[in-house]
C-alpha cells in the first residue's frame, strides 16, 4: 500500500459565523495526483491555505508523513516540504528566472551564488522535463514559461508536496499536455500533487483520485478510473446535473457591432491590437480564444470606450462609437454591456454593498426629485431640482432577484462585495450587466473562478440573451466551453487575427496552433477590405451586405 503524505483530521475553520471547513478528514498519498473539487465557497482554498501556512485551523490536526505538525506560516510549510503554486503568478517582472527563484531565501550561500542556483535550476528542469532559461527576464517570458518557473521555484526549495491552484487556466492545449507530462514525471519521482481545478476533463485525464468538498464538508474521495464527469458533478452539487451546453441556432441576420482595421495600444504604448477586423451579429455568440495577454483586455476596453483607438472603426448598428466615453455610450442609448476581466478592480466597487453595486451604471436615475416642476419650468424644459440622495429600493429589488436567480451566497443585499467569495463576486457582476437589457454583451472570462454548477448557470443566461437577439462576444480560456457554447471562434495571437472558425467545424488542436501563431487562416483566403478569412468566418451573403452598405454610404457622402 502507498504511504500517506498528508492527513487532514477533523479540520474545522470558521470566519465569524461562516463555517469554511467542518470536520474535514481525508488523506493524500505519496506519489499520487489528487484533484480537489468543490463548488465556490466549498472550502477548497481555505483548506489548502491551512496546509500552506496562510491560515491556522480552529480545530483538528494535520499530519505530514505520519507525524502531527503545526503549520503557522508559509516558512513552516516549506520546511516540511510543502509548496503552493498560486493561480496568479508571484514573480518580479524585472528580475530573471534565477533571481526570482532565490528571492526570499535566507541561506546566503544560495541567495547570492546565482551561478550555482542556475545549475540547480537546470538540473531540476532536466530531471522533470521543464524548459526554462535561468537568465531570462520575466517580462520576456510567455505565460507557460511563468507557470513553469513557479513550479521550479517550489521544487528548488525542496518541496515533495505541491499544491497547484488552477494550473491550466491560461495555457493552450499543447502547453497543458506538456505540463501534464511534467506532473506525471514528478509523480513517478514520488511527489504528491494536489490540483484545484474546475475543468473536469482535465481531472479525468491527469488525476489518480478525486476528493470532493461540499459546503465546507468532505463528501468523499474516489478513484478517477472508477468515476465519470457526471458522477463528480453530482457529488459536488448534491443532485443530478446535465453537463450538456445548449447551443441554439443564431437568430440574427445583420451585424450589430463591426470592427475594421482596429489598432489599439497597451499601457506601455506598444501595439496590443494590430489591424483587427471582425463583426458580431445579433443572436450570435462569437468566442475569442488566445493566450492570456495577447490583446483580449485591450480589445474589450476599446469596444467599451475605456481605451483610446489609434486607428480603425468601431460601429454599433451603423454608428461610430469611437471617441465616446462609456457614460456617453450609455446615454446615447447604445445598450452595450461590458463584463471586464478584472471584476473587483474595474467591474465592481469592493467596499460598496451588493445593492449599491447594482446602481453603479444608473445611480443618476435613482436620484430623488426635490420638488415637482411647475408648468412654466416644464415648458422651459428646465432640469428638475434634485436631492443629493438616491432611492435604493429599485436597486435592492434587482439585487434580491439576482441573488435568487444566480444562487449568490451572501448574508444580505447590504453586504460589501469584498466579503464575498470570488465566484459570488463574479455572479454579482454578470447578473448586473445582463439585467440592464443590452443588445451587445462584451464579456471577458465570465466564469473564471466559478464552480461547474454556477458556470452552467452563466452559460444558460448567455444563451437566453442570444435567443433574444443579443450579440455576444465571449472571451474565454476553456476551449471545450468555447467549442460547445459559441457559434464562431475568433483566434488572436499577439494582437493579430489568426482567423475565425465555425465552432462545429474545428478542433482544439487547430485552435491551439492558431493561438501560438503556428497556423494563420487569414493567409488561406482573405478579403482585402476586411482582412478576414472569408472561407472560415464571414458568410458570403453577410460580406456582400457589408460591401453594399459601404457603397451606399460613399454614394450618400458624394451627394
Amino acid at each position: 500500500m502507498a504511504e500517506t503524505a498528508i492527513s487532514f483530521k477533523n479540520i474545522t475553520k470558521t470566519f465569524g459565523e461562516v463555517v469554511a471547513n467542518r470536520d474535514v478528514t481525508f488523506d493524500v498519498m505519496k506519489g499520487e495526483i489528487l484533484a480537489l473539487l468543490g463548488e465556490n465557497g466549498s472550502g477548497k482554498t481555505t483548506l489548502m491555505n491551512m496546509l500552506s501556512g496562510i491560515y491556522f485551523p480552529d480545530h483538528g490536526s494535520i499530519e505530514v508523513n505520519g507525524t502531527e505538525v503545526t503549520i503557522r506560516s508559509p516558512k513552516d510549510a516549506f520546511e516540511l516540504g510543502i509548496g503552493m503554486v498560486h493561480q496568479h503568478f508571484k514573480l518580479v517582472d524585472v528580475f530573471t528566472a534565477v533571481e526570482n527563484t532565490v528571492l526570499g531565501l535566507t541561506r546566503k550561500q544560495e541567495k547570492y551564488n546565482l551561478k550555482e542556483a542556475s545549475r540547480k535550476i537546470k538540473d531540476i528542469c532536466e530531471k522533470y522535463g521543464f524548459e526554462i532559461d535561468p537568465k531570462k527576464k520575466i517580462y520576456n517570458m510567455s505565460v507557460s514559461e511563468k507557470q513553469t518557473l513557479e513550479i521550479v521555484k517550489v521544487l528548488y526549495r525542496g518541496a515533495d508536496i505541491l499544491i497547484l491552484d488552477e494550473p491550466t487556466a491560461v495555457l493552450t492545449p499543447q502547453e497543458t499536455e506538456k505540463l501534464f507530462d511534467v506532473l506525471r514525471n514528478m509523480r513517478e519521482d514520488g511527489k504528491s500533487i494536489i490540483i484545484i481545478t474546475h475543468k473536469l476533463n482535465e481531472v479525468m485525464e491527469i488525476s489518480d483520485r478525486v476528493a470532493v468538498l461540499r459546503k465546507g464538508e468532505f463528501i468523499g474521495a474516489v478513484n478517477t478510473s472508477e468515476t465519470s464527469e457526471h458522477d463528480l458533478t453530482d457529488m459536488m452539487v448534491g443532485h443530478k446535473t446535465d453537463l450538456n451546453i445548449e447551443r441554439p441556432e443564431p437568430v440574427g441576420e445583420h451585424p450589430l457591432l463591426e470592427i475594421r482595421d482596429l489598432v489599439v495600444k497597451n499601457d506601455e504604448g506598444a501595439v496590443a491590437i494590430d489591424g483587427m477586423s471582425f463583426y458580431i451579429r445579433g443572436g450570435e455568440i462569437l468566442g475569442v480564444a488566445g493566450i492570456s495577454g495577447c490583446g483580449q483586455k485591450e480589445l474589450c476596453e476599446a469596444i467599451a470606450g475605456l481605451r483610446k483607438v489609434y486607428k480603425g472603426e468601431i460601429n454599433h448598428m451603423g454608428d461610430t462609437i469611437i471617441g465616446l466615453s462609456p457614460k456617453a455610450i450609455i446615454e446615447k442609448g447604445i445598450a452595450m454591456s461590458f463584463i471586464p476581466e478584472d471584476r473587483l478592480g474595474m467591474g465592481l466597487a469592493p467596499s460598496l454593498s451588493v445593492t449599491d453595486n447594482m446602481m453603479l451604471k444608473d445611480y443618476k436615475n435613482a436620484t430623488l426629485t426635490f420638488k415637482e416642476a411647475t408648468a412654466e419650468e416644464k415648458a422651459k424644459r428646465l432640469p428638475p431640482v434634485l436631492w443629493p440622495f438616491v432611492d435604493r429600493n429599485g436597486a435592492r429589488k434587482r439585487a434580491e432577484a439576482i441573488i435568487k436567480e444566480l444562487d449568490i451566497v451572501t448574508p444580505s443585499t447590504e453586504t460589501p462585495v469584498r466579503r464575498l467569495s470570488g465566484g459570488n463576486v463574479q455572479k454579482v457582476l454578470v447578473g448586473r450587466e445582463i439585467q440592464s437589457g443590452p443588445n451587445v454583451i462584451i464579456t471577458a472570462y465570465p466564469v473564471r473562478g466559478l464552480d461547474i454548477n454556477s458556470s452552467y448557470t452563466i452559460y444558460n443566461i448567455l444563451n437566453e440573451e442570444k435567443k433574444k437577439g443579443t450579440g455576444i462576444m465571449y472571451v474565454g480560456e476553456d476551449l471545450d466551453v468555447l467549442l460547445a457554447l459559441c457559434d464562431k471562434i475568433m483566434v488572436i495571437c499577439h494582437g493579430k487575427l489568426m482567423g475565425v472558425v465555425h465552432a462545429d467545424k474545428t478542433t482544439k488542436e487547430e485552435i491551439g496552433l492558431m493561438m501560438t501563431g503556428a497556423l494563420d487562416l487569414t493567409e488561406v483566403k482573405s478579403d482585402k477590405q476586411y482582412g478576414i478569412a472569408v472561407d472560415t468566418n464571414i458568410d458570403e451573403a453577410d460580406l456582400e451586405a457589408m460591401r453594399q452598405r459601404d457603397a451606399q454610404a460613399e454614394e450618400e457622402e458624394r451627394e
